[in-house]
Parts: structure tokens; sequence; C-alpha cells
């Protein structure tokens, strides 16, 4: 699908955005591995999660949708997940396969985890050794370079030894796969990060009666617990952050916008983007509004029109921003000075090249970009021009580029644009009706 998008007169509105798809993957695994019943609202309606509640279905787990956004989980319990019926599908989710990885290990359940071909270029050494160290039968398709990619194949009847691990990089979806096949493993299992990463998996844990040790240099320890997992009858899913960051993006560079994004989930983990915009000189109010699934909410509203300074972001923000790095960048190019972005290599192997992708499409727009091994160098403000964009099958990068069009001279197309349905569906028809009509499929 192709997106038309045009330079917008104004830019308005005050919306929700869907349901968070970190704490959404990780509601629905939860409470599969929980004993009783859990109605998780507000489930985030993309692609890659609807790919975690059909891989739970092919090990045994019953779940029914009640309405959009509403889905009733009836838990197995850690010990009751059933060899999967088929190939576990994960689709274009990494963090599906990767959270996953920890639970199959675990359970002893064996099975294959495949993806579309997006999904297949994605590093899994990065989980499969540190489970493989932990005692797991597990292999994955090798390139000529030696990477471990899927699909992945586990062995079942395998039981697991607790391990210490240190991570090179600090990743939320390695962490949370080890912590999930601790549980199930004899002993102990830390993880141990060089920088904070996402925190939901530990939330989540704690929700459903998990203890966890957290020890001052952030390591965290869990234990296979003494008791059933217990699932919380219902779970609300805050708004994702993410998804968010777009809409702030977009009301940022219109002139004269004004935005209201309720329910955003404002864990300290999560708002890396805000931090670095409110230092840019961004105009954004941030109106706490209690909590959902354990997590702080607000209202983050917004003007357009403030004079944005380049920044520094450096390697110890970026876990905590890693997902919006591509409207940040969109947003770089219109601040006065220069913003350096290090420490972000981890985006080479996302559902694109993002920092590739990201200075092809911003040099298409006339902005000189400095792309680095592990970030890049944007001197600002350029005036944008229109340009084609492949989307390069990444929901981000789609959106992201829409956004920029917005304030380009002449139409910017955006070829891909489908691919936002992964975590965003409706997102262009929200974007043309807060953009006056700037933004046209076909």
């Amino acid at each position: 699908m192709q997106v038309r998008v045009v330079r917008a007169a104004g830019f308005s509105g005050k919306t929700g955005v869907p349901g968070d798809k970190s704490i959404s993957h990780r509601a629905l695994l939860f409470s599969a591995l929980a004993e009783g019943t859990c109605r998780v609202e507000n489930l985030s309606p993309g692609g890659d999660v609807r790919s975690t509640a059909e891989c739970l279905r092919r090990l045994g787990v019953e779940m029914r949708a009640l309405e959009d956004g509403v889905i009733e989980i009836h838990g197995r319990g850690l010990h009751a997940l059933r060899p999967p019926s088929g190939l576990l599908d994960c689709g274009n989710s990494g963090t599906t396969m990767r959270l996953l990885s920890g639970v199959i290990a675990g359970a002893g359940v064996g099975g294959t985890l495949d993806g579309d071909e997006s999904l297949r270029g994605r590093p899994m050494k990065r989980v499969l050794q540190p489970l493989r160290w932990m005692g797991a039968q597990a292999e994955g398709a090798r390139n000529p370079k030696g990477d471990e990619l899927a699909p992945l194949v586990f062995k079942p009847g395998v039981a697991l030894t607790g391990r210490s691990h240190d991570l090179a990089i600090a990743s939320a979806q390695v962490k949370s796969c080890l912590l999930l096949a601790g549980l199930y493993a004899e002993g102990e299992t830390t993880v141990r990060e060089p920088e904070p990463s996402r925190d939901h998996t530990e939330r989540m844990f704690r929700a459903f009666g998990v203890p966890l040790h957290f020890a001052a240099d952030g390591a965290v320890t869990v234990s296979p617990p003494r008791s059933p997992l217990r699932a919380p009858e219902q779970l609300t899913v805050p708004g994702d952050p993410s998804s968010a960051a777009f809409w702030i993006g977009a009301a940022l560079l219109v002139p004269g916008a004004e935005l209201e994004v309720e329910g955003v989930d404002v864990n300290p983990t999560r708002t890396g983007f805000l931090r670095v915009l409110q230092r840019m000189g961004a105009g954004l109010e941030i109106i706490p509004t209690g909590e959902r699934a354990g997590d702080p909410t607000a209202t983050i509203r917004v003007r357009g029109g403030a004079r944005l300074r380049g920044t520094d972001v450096l390697a110890g923000e970026v876990p905590s921003l890693l997902d919006e790095v591509p409207i940040l960048a969109i947003v770089a190019s219109q601040a006065h000075g220069v913003t350096r972005l290090e420490g972000a290599g981890e985006l080479r192997v996302k559902e694109s090249d993002r920092l590739a992708q990201l200075t092809k499409g911003l040099r298409a727009m006339g902005v000189p970009v400095e792309e680095r091994p592990d970030g890049f160098l944007i001197e600002g403000p350029h005036a944008l021009k229109a340009a084609d964009i492949d989307a390069a099958r990444d929901h981000r990068i789609a959106m992201s580029f829409a956004i920029a069009g917005l304030v380009a001279e002449g139409e910017t197309r955006v070829e891909g644009a489908e691919w936002a349905d992964i975590s965003y569906p409706g997102f262009f028809r929200l974007l043309s009706q807060m953009s006056g009509g700037a933004v046209q499929t076909g």
C-alpha cells in the first residue's frame, strides 16, 4: 500500500493510542503460564501481538476474544503446556520469538519457532547461546557468517539449570527470555545488563506473584516459584508510548499544532524520548493519570512551534527510547544545531537496518546525515522536500516518514505503508483526520 502525504496546514486533536505492545505480549504470556482466568483489556491490536496469541493457542492455551481489544485467557499453569500442534509462527515479531524461546526451553515441550522473511534475518544467537548454557538443546539456521537465525528448533524433555548471565548489550527481550526460562530452571537465574532496559517483565512477575531479587548493580534474580502463578482477574494495558511518539513528533513539527494523547504509559524505562524532547526545548506537559497493569500513565499535551535545539543522545539513554529513534531523527532534522546519537547499533537488526533506512530517507528529503556504526549526526534545521520512501517492511520507518511528509514541500509517497499494521492498525486514517486530510492512501 502507498500513502501520499502533503504539507499539513494544521494538526490538532485528542486521542488515545493502542495498548502497549511490549506489555500486551507479556500479559498474554504470563496469563497463559498462570492458573486462573485473566481478562486483558486494551490489548494491542497489532500483528505482532496476534502472533504471540496464536503461538500460545498452539501450545494448548485457551483464549477468547470478547470484543475489540479485550481477550479472556484461561491459564494452563507453568507445567501444563502441551507440545505445539505444528510450527510456532512468530510472523514479524522478534519479541514473540525471543520470549517464547525462554518458555519453550524451560517447559521442555520442544518445538520449532519460525517467522517471515524479515524475522528470519534477525540475530537469535543472543538467546540461544545463554539458553544452551542453561542446558537447552536448541539450534538455529546458520548463515555464511555463522550467525544463528530462525527457524529455531528446541528438543523436548530437557531440564535447565539456573545460571548468571552478563549481557553485552542491554536488551529487554533477551533479559525476559532468560528470566522466563529461570521459572523452570533448577536454582537461581540472574541477568545483569550494562544499562537498564524496559522492566515490564519484572513488573509482570510481581503482578503474578513471582518473587524477584534486585541487586545494587541492577542485576535481577529469579528462582522457580514454590506455588503456582496466579492470574489477576483483570489487566488493563496502558497506551503504547512508542505509538504516542508519532503524534508527539507530528505536533512538534507542524506550526500551531495542539494535541492531547491520553492514557500513555510513562514507565521511567520508556520515557527517554520525552526526556530528550524536553531537553531540546519541546512544549510538552505530562499530566499523571494513575496506573494500569502496574505502570504509571499520563496525558501528554503538546504545542507546536517551539524552537527546538539539537542535543547529544548518549548510549545509556538508548534503551529507554530505542523504538522512538526513527521519529526522533525526523524531529532532529528540524532542530537548530547538531543532534548526535550513539550506542544504537541494535537498530541495525530490527525489522530493517533502521540507521541505514533513516539515513537514506532523510538524505532523499534533503537532510545531510552522517551515518555512524551505532548512530548518526544530524545538523538542522533543513527544509524538507518531498521524496519517494520505501518502508523496507518496517512499521516505524513507514510511520516516521509519513510524519516527515507533513512538513515537506511537495507530495511524499511512502511505499509499503501496510507494515504499520504490525503495531498500529488504522494509523494512516487517524493521521489524515488529525492533519486535515494531508494524508491519502491508495
